[in-house]
């Protein structure tokens, strides 16, 4: 008797039978005038048709996010892709709107990001490559930005730019630690002026923010005028205005400001548009692509960035005050296999069951439900089954929800795709009809900048309180007095635990939180705060993902996940 062999995604993509595209815009009102083709299964939205959709009344928006990622994995996407599908059965008209995977750690060691089993967004292959080509429009207009300011300097420096104070780097979609601190023009006076560099991945870069948060190419132009690249010797700040280039930057992102039209095994259509990281950016998928899912849909699925603490609170405070968009309801995905890992658990002994490491993990999910609990908003916690939870381990996990009046539902939708999430769809449009939403932000946008980050890490992260560094300080000063103090923040932390050390999951109690560098993204329209060492350009691991990976004779991927 043969062994039975799970699929793995790939093999389940491959197999599945994929609509042309125009039959899936054809479910949202979307005639071929509407779209633009690249190729059978993917097209962009017009600018034309998403001006004519402003008209039309906005749709239901449902947030996804997670307790804090562990090595176990917690399939936020998947959860997302199932419970759109889910919605579908029901009868909903429903859209899905993701992020766009970056090169980095589909070949490093997080994986795609199309979801997973029968719960995903096709063409995987596609989409976690190349795609349409968005990723690779940003890198160069990122990098064009790059080369313009260097030959401003080689040129003569007519707006007196410090090239020790130059904070524009260059930039790559790729995990590659070896860029993060480079040397550039050395040869002679005929190769530039030599100076410190460095280059951050993609998805950290200014311009993809700024392209996700822009409502239209008009907006995109004033965003990317106002980014500072530079400051001078006698600390002015320098803008991409300044240096008289914007016109050409958002000429390069012309078409990669189109939101991308795809669709999930089940044939529910999905918008995959933009990939800024939650750790290091602001984690969300761009305000054009959720907007219009809500204005061709009744129900739109979209998610957040790793967990509560990063991604969900980011889309509150940065991304619903920039585009309007407050929704309706929030899942928050947890798993027991992750649950007990943040129990103090190592990742080899999580197909044992062990009640006592999923209770005390619990600490870690319970501090989430507190936080989307605080921005008023009603939320179902989605259990996302995994073939090793014993039958105790998740009745003790809902006797848990019941005894503190915590929505839950368990979902299967890697195993069953949409059939799996119907009971989590059931839930949420419950929770959406029962509840009168009282969201609110956690702070004033006007406090000070030193203020917002004490009431994120108080509030949110559940810390004591935060601790400048010397560069911190300064910096706080300098930028209220520039006129700056009243922008949203985007905090740069590990996804691993509350606190700014990955090595303390759960629910830690009375940390700090060091913020060691302050940024400026006045095009993205934030403060971003860098906490502990993070950083903005990922290495990749001993074994990356990319030494699985082939392409057979009919050019079909290989090892993808």
């Amino acid at each position: 008797m043969s062994e039975f062999k799970v699929k793995s995604d790939i093999e389940i993509a491959q197999e599945s039978e994929l609509l042309p595209i125009q039959k899936i815009a054809d479910r949202v009102g979307l005639s071929s005038e509407d779209v633009e083709y690249y190729g059978k299964y993917k097209a962009k939205i017009s600018y034309e048709k998403i001006r004519e959709l402003q008209k039309n009344k906005d749709g239901k928006v449902i947030l996804v996010t997670s307790i804090n990622p562990t090595p176990a994995g917690e399939g936020k996407s998947t959860v997302t892709v199932g419970l759109g599908d889910a919605l579908g059965r029901l009868g909903k008209k429903t859209m899905i709107a993701l992020r766009e995977p970056s090169l980095g750690p589909t070949m490093g060691i997080k994986g795609g990001a199309t979801g997973g089993g029968y719960a995903q967004v096709l063409p995987m292959e596609d989409i976690n490559l190349h795609f349409t080509g968005d990723l690779h429009a940003i890198t160069t207009a990122n990098n064009a930005l790059a080369a313009l300011l260097d030959n401003h300097m080689h040129q003569g420096n007519e707006l007196n730019i410090d090239p020790r104070r130059i904070v524009w780097k260059r930039a790559v979609d790729l995990n590659d630690r070896a860029l993060r601190e480079i040397v550039i023009g050395l040869g002679g006076p005929m190769q530039g002026v030599p100076r410190q560099d460095g280059f951050d991945i993609t998805v950290a870069s200014e311009i993809m923010a700024v392209l996700c948060l822009s409502s239209d190419l008009e907006d995109l132009k004033h965003r990317i005028a106002r980014m500072v690249i530079a400051y001078t010797y006698d600390r002015k700040p320098v803008t991409v205005k300044n240096l008289g280039v914007e016109g050409a930057i958002a000429l390069l992102l012309k078409d990669a400001l189109k939101p991308n039209l795809v669709q999930t095994i089940e044939h529910t259509p999905a918008i995959v548009h933009g990939g800024p990281f939650a750790n290091i950016a602001h984690g969300c998928n761009s305000v054009m692509a959720t907007k219009t899912a809500a204005k061709l849909a009744d129900y739109v699925v979209t998610e957040s960035g790793f967990g509560a603490d990063l991604g969900a609170e980011k889309f509150l405070h940065i991304k619903s005050r920039n585009a309007g968009l407050q929704p309706e309801a929030v899942v928050i995905v947890a798993t027991i296999r992750a649950l007990k890992m943040h129990g103090g658990l190592a990742k080899n002994e999580l197909t044992f069951e062990n009640i006592m490491a999923l209770e005390k993990g619990l600490e870690n999910l319970m501090k989430h439900i507190e936080t989307v609990s605080h921005f008023g908003l009603p939320y179902v916690v989605a259990i996302n089954r995994f073939s090793a939870d014993t039958e105790s381990e998740i009745t003790v996990l809902q006797k848990w929800c019941e005894r503190y009046s915590i929505p839950v539902a368990l979902t299967e939708v890697w195993e069953k795709g949409g059939k799996g999430g119907l009971e989590l769809a059931e839930k949420v449009l419950q929770e959406i009809d029962r509840n009168e939403r009282s969201f609110t932000y956690l702070y004033d946008i006007q406090a000070p900048i030193e203020e917002k980050i004490r009431t994120i890490v108080q509030k949110v992260y559940g810390g004591k309180d935060v601790e400048f560094s010397v560069k911190a300080l300064k910096q706080l000063k300098d930028f209220e007095q520039f006129g700056w103090g009243n922008l949203p923040i985007c905090m740069a932390k590990t996804q691993y635990s509350l606190s700014d050390d990955p090595k303390k999951p759960g629910r830690p109690v009375d940390f700090i939180i060091h913020v060691r560098e302050l940024k400026p993204k006045l095009g993205a329209g934030f403060i971003v705060a860098l906490t502990g060492e993070m950083m903005t350009m990922p290495g990749l691991p001993k074994n990356p993902a990319a030494y699985g990976m082939d392409v057979d004779e009919k050019g079909r991927a290989i090892g993808l996940f």
